[in-house]
């Protein structure tokens, strides 16, 4: 099998087929460049991110206790998926992989961004300066593009979003910040809020201060093609919600709990703001709006925000499903089925592909390297295809690989466990001594892949490796809890 293989998508020329009785109208990417699209056609694209969101913690992926109405008004105005996928279990390589198109295990981008190990290059921490971003894609296509928010993919000056294609930046460079203060230069958690573009205004809450800015970009920018990255840092640590969102969560017992869903809570009413945005501007028609976790819900013990990611299990940091599967909506109201939900094995890196596609650009393996493929065409044309897809994951002391609806998870103390997801979304049950040649196949092959993997760029703390390997053993909630929220708030 090929080591993360890369797909040409053929361009098609602008038409309309049916989709579950939807008209979709076809993007024709058949010229370089601009293409045959005027900047009249080509959409809006905003990637709207959370950070550490459980998958089951959104209404429109089951959860009965945190209402999220601008979430689930999203998905009923576009498309689910319900078999997405990120190419890493924690932040940074998951944002790598997002940036860019390409797995980031074929940069040498496997561990999170921590401080620099003894041996390793501090240069070397963050996205290398080979790699292009959809930002660097984008703007070549004529689009203005920002990010708000969270960036995490290097602090030096190189490695900034303004040296990355991104015209505006406003947020924090590092992994997780203090909701409610940022005057503490000598506190990561607590530093200033960077821009290029303008003097941050006093913090009030994090998560409410990216929806305000995220609107005034879009309204700044409403009369030409732009791209904005609304990177929220909710709900990762620091675990801090506001008081009125906490009192609608008063009947939540465990604390830790009842402050995720309230920041939670929070998160949808600013992605709200965002789509009231587009609404009031007139831009929704002609937006592709994408909503997605950067990785799993932070459920391991000792390290827990508080997220559920039921009916799954495992968390961030584990290449189980609870670390590696993640909510995904795609909205694009002129051009997509409306309340439609995909089942196809899709990825991360998927997405800068489909933006560039949507923009007008080419999609060719030769040219861009890209190991993501464009989702349009799928849309377009609903052709069966996860058995071609070849998945794999690797993070400290775990590996996985998946192919159609086998899974293998691989780590260093125990023999290779095989799954069958179709029937075990849980991963309860262990069936390699039953299929012992799928097993060694998808171990061979997930072997092959990895000893053709650059070395790694840098590495996390030799020491956190011992506690990954603990979350694999640890006990997971694979239901839904089922109160309610009190309706003590107008919001």
């Amino acid at each position: 099998m090929p080591v993360l293989t890369r797909p040409v998508v053929t361009p098609v020329c602008r038409g309309a087929c049916v989709l579950k009785n939807h008209v979709i109208h076809l993007l024709c990417l058949g010229l370089a460049g601009l293409g045959c699209l005027e900047a009249r056609d080509r959409p809006n694209v905003v990637l709207i991110l959370a950070d550490d969101l459980g998958y089951g913690d959104t209404g429109v992926y089951g959860s009965q206790q945190i209402p999220t109405k601008a979430i689930d008004s999203l998905a009923a105005d576009g498309v689910r998926f319900t078999q997405a996928y990120v190419n890493s279990p924690v932040c940074a390589p998951s944002r790598a992989g997002l940036m860019t198109g390409r797995h980031p295990l074929s940069f040498g981008f496997c561990d999170n961004l921590s401080k620099p190990q003894p041996g390793s290059v501090p240069e070397a921490y963050g996205l290398p300066l080979s790699e292009r971003t959809v930002a660097d894609r984008l703007k070549e296509l004529g689009y203005v593009t920002g990010i708000i928010g969270k960036w995490h993919l290097g602090e030096l000056p190189q490695h900034r979003p303004e040296k990355r294609g991104f015209d505006k930046f406003w947020g924090y460079l590092i992994g997780g910040h203090d909701y409610f203060t940022a005057d503490d230069p000598n506190s990561s958690l607590k530093s200033p809020l960077l821009s290029n573009y303008k003097t941050p205004q006093e913090i009030t809450y994090l998560t409410e201060d990216t929806g305000d800015e995220c609107v005034d970009f879009i309204e700044a920018h409403r009369f030409e093609p732009f791209f904005l990255f609304a990177s929220f840092g909710a709900p990762h640590t620091p675990m801090q919600a506001l008081e009125r969102d906490l009192e609608k969560f008063a009947h939540i017992e465990d604390p830790l709990r009842r402050t995720y869903c309230a920041m939670v809570y929070r998160l949808d009413r600013n992605v709200g703001k965002i789509l009231s945005a587009l609404d009031r501007t007139g831009l929704k028609g002609n937006t592709l709006v994408v909503f997605m976790s950067d990785n799993g819900g932070q459920s391991a013990p000792l390290i827990s925000n508080g997220s559920i990611n039921a009916p799954l299990r495992g968390s961030k940091t584990t290449v189980l499903e609870g670390g590696i599967r993640v909510p995904l909506i795609l909205s694009w109201p002129s051009r997509l089925p409306l309340g439609s939900m995909v089942d196809e094995l899709v990825w991360g890196i998927d997405l800068c592909p489909t933006f560039v596609n949507a923009a007008g650009g080419r999609v060719e393996a030769a040219q861009d390297s890209y190991h993501g493929r464009s989702l349009l065409p799928l849309l377009t044309n609903p052709v069966h295809q996860s058995d071609e897809r070849v998945m794999i994951w690797r993070y400290t002391v775990g590996a996985a690989i998946r192919q159609g609806g086998w899974k293998l998870v691989r780590l260093p103390d125990r023999p290779a466990a095989l799954y069958r997801l179709e029937e075990d979304l849980a991963e309860q049950h262990n069936l390699a001594a039953q299929f012992p040649e799928i097993a060694r196949e998808l171990n061979r092959t997930l072997g092959q892949m990895e000893v053709r993997l650059p070395n790694p760029l840098f590495r996390e703390p030799a020491d956190w490796r011992v506690r990954h390997l603990k979350f694999y053993d640890s006990s997971y909630s694979l239901t839904q809890p089922t109160n309610q929220p009190s309706q003590k708030t107008g919001e």
